[in-house]
């Protein structure tokens, strides 16, 4: 009895000596730090975290909700299938701050304007989510990442008393302009975002969605009061804690995709004109075509039917990356195909003619890189038409057969 006592007085103890630690002073203050885009293609959009600072506890951390495991077992696999989990982070405030200035990226920070009530509230929040138990998170792009995560934690611990007014100039903007926004067009991660994620983020965000970036955490953030207080601000005070060091932009136009993609429109279109001129056909730029776009089509279908990525649905990408091109390869071969297969090329013609249509009336944006390979295949997919249907005709002339 004695000993089951001595053991429940040492917990108690402890968990007041704890409680004791992580208790904010009246002089700690909290914060929301934004840093800027990096070079590569994951760091584009920033990032967000939240600073704890009480000079009385000698506290200076920051937590952040940007973190993943490598050691996870199938890791690239839950990637791919959208089902990685992220974790919460938590640094050293000064490692925080180099290990930014080192990657020559900008950080801003907002103190918040929380009652000491508030501040021990979100602190508690963070401290709890830190818990091995609940570090992990399902990662979603859009809808729950290292931002939105930010705003969803303010919004909670202060019982949703947060009004996000929309800045000066606020415009709203599809998800895709708003990743173009950050991204270069003639960019391979352009290239890419636009060839993986479908038409359903086309649609206008609502000023709330537009969140999911960082720097629109800073600008609503700015702007935000509390419902219950109009007049009363968010954010007391902003200010920039390292400026970007500007470095002159290498040109990288050489090996730019629109340069690539146009050596290989020209490379193809160069191929079917001299096709054209001398009555043949060159089969292995058509098994080359009809392999690669029939690989990204059965690439993007499982990234629309088999992952839980829900930017990756609807995508019409699939009109011009047709699956069912790996199907006819054998056709391709052949000095005489199947009389189907003419059939078949006339449907991919309608397939570009609709790709076309579903870009000109905004359903589904598709990557402006991509337009010298778009305009070459088109092309060749018409001489191939034309192709076989002379050469149909010419049979029939040899054969005797009417017309």
């Amino acid at each position: 009895m004695c000993k089951k006592l001595l053991v429940l007085i040492v917990l108690l103890v402890t968990a007041m000596v704890q409680g004791q630690q992580n208790r904010l002073s009246p002089e700690a203050e909290i914060s929301v730090l934004t840093v800027g885009p990096g070079t590569a293609l994951n760091d584009a959009f920033g990032h967000s975290a939240f600073r704890i600072k009480d000079p009385i506890k000698g506290i200076d951390l920051v937590f952040n909700y940007g973190v993943y495991d490598f050691q996870t077992p199938h890791f690239y696999l839950k990637f791919a299938q959208g089902k990685l989990n992220y974790l919460i982070g938590l640094d050293y405030y000064e490692d925080f701050y180099e290990s930014y200035v080192s990657q020559n990226r900008t950080i801003k920070a907002q103190g918040l304007n929380l009652s000491p009530s508030e501040k021990q509230g979100l602190f508690a929040y963070l401290l709890h989510n830190y818990k091995p138990e609940n570090r992990a998170y399902l990662y979603e792009f859009f809808f729950d990442n290292c931002a939105t995560r930010i705003r969803d934690v303010v919004e909670e611990t202060t019982q949703n008393d947060i009004t996000f007014n929309p800045p000066d100039g606020f415009k709203a903007k599809t998800f895709r302009q708003l990743i173009h926004d950050h991204v270069s067009l003639n960019s391979w991660g352009a290239v890419g975002i636009d060839v993986a994620l479908g038409s359903v983020i086309d649609r206008k965000a609502s000023a709330y969605e537009h969140m999911f970036l960082p720097e629109n955490i800073y600008r609503f953030f700015n702007t935000a009061t509390f419902a219950s207080n109009p007049d009363k601000p968010l954010v007391k005070q902003s200010r920039v804690l390292f400026e970007k060091l500007e470095v002159p932009p290498s040109s990288t136009f050489f090996t730019s995709p629109l340069f690539v993609f146009g050596l290989i429109g020209l490379l193809i279109l160069f191929i079917t004109y001299k096709d054209f001129k001398n009555t043949r056909r060159t089969p292995w730029i058509d098994v080359v075509l009809f392999s690669v776009t029939g690989v990204i089509g059965v690439f993007i279908l499982l990234l629309w039917f088999a992952t839980d990525h829900t930017g990756t649905h609807q995508n019409y990408n699939v009109l011009w990356a047709f699956a069912l091109n790996l199907l006819v390869i054998p056709q391709l071969i052949k000095t005489k195909p199947a009389k189907w297969f003419q059939k078949y090329l006339k449907f991919l013609i309608i397939l570009w003619c609709l790709l076309t249509l579903h870009w000109i009336i905004g359903v589904q944006v598709f990557a402006v890189a991509l337009i010298p390979l778009f305009v070459a295949i088109a092309c060749r997919y018409v001489f191939l038409v034309d192709y076989y249907a002379r050469m149909e005709t010419r049979d029939n002339s040899e054969s005797g057969t009417p017309l």
